[in-house]
């Protein structure tokens, strides 16, 4: 077992492995991590994701360039794959099916991905529209599949009006719908002013609020702030 200066030392390691774009030293993190029982999600969301922040930190100041996120991405996204393989699904007692994908203008995914993780990891049925959805796909998919959360995420600033228009029409087209938002640029007045049912500043809140969507309900008693 670690002890704390062990496990803040490993996540430091897993978190600059994604910064450096290092795929070895990446793997030798992680086969560390497994061999003094590090918890997975601790991995993923105390390691990996501050690892892909900064990197996000270093594009907006322009330290970093095109090359050197996607070079980030890959290290980021072999790390998961290798930690999904080990992730035990928990039963938080709740079942549901959310629709999640970025929306129209953004091709930013990561934030997404992490949320899926999470989500199908608490046992939601998660379908992944995937980067760049177009307003259409949402109605439509929304239409066919008549699901519990519909999640959408974006990273830009550029498209927070894209992502409003979403969450109007789909209100228009069904006002019980339940949108939760996500991304670095919202916060949860925005989320509230549009009328969403739910703002996660990160994958862990999104399953916590995700939870309490489906919650409120069942119980017929609004816990969220929806309208």
């Amino acid at each position: 077992m670690l002890d704390p200066e062990q496990e803040e030392k490993l996540l430091s390691r897993l978190k600059e492995a994604v910064v450096d774009y290092n795929e070895e030293e990446l793997v030798a993190a992680i086969e560390e991590a497994f061999r003094h029982g590090l918890d997975v999600q601790k991995a993923i969301f105390e390691g990996l994701a501050p690892g892909i922040q900064e990197v996000s930190r270093l594009y907006e100041e322009q330290v970093y360039f095109i090359p050197e996120l996607l070079l980030c991405a890959e290290v980021l996204y072999r790390g998961l794959a290798i930690f999904k393989e080990h992730m035990g699904k928990k039963d938080l007692g709740v079942r549901g099916t959310v629709i999640i994908g970025v929306v129209e203008g953004d091709i930013h995914d990561i934030g997404k991905n992490l949320v899926k993780m999470m989500l199908e990891g608490a046992g939601f049925e998660v379908i992944d529209l995937g980067r760049d959805v177009p307003l259409q796909r949402f109605l439509s998919e929304h239409r066919k599949v008549r699901p519990d959360i519909v999640c959408l995420s974006t990273m830009m600033t550029t498209t927070l009006a894209e992502m409003k228009k979403v969450v109007k029409v789909l209100q228009e087209r069904n006002p019980r719908v339940k949108v939760m938002v996500g991304g670095a640029p919202l916060n949860e007045d925005m989320a509230r002013r549009w009328g969403a049912c739910g703002y996660a500043p990160n994958a862990h809140q999104a399953l916590k609020k995700a939870v309490e969507i489906i919650l409120s309900v069942k119980n017929a008693a609004d816990a969220s702030w929806c309208p």
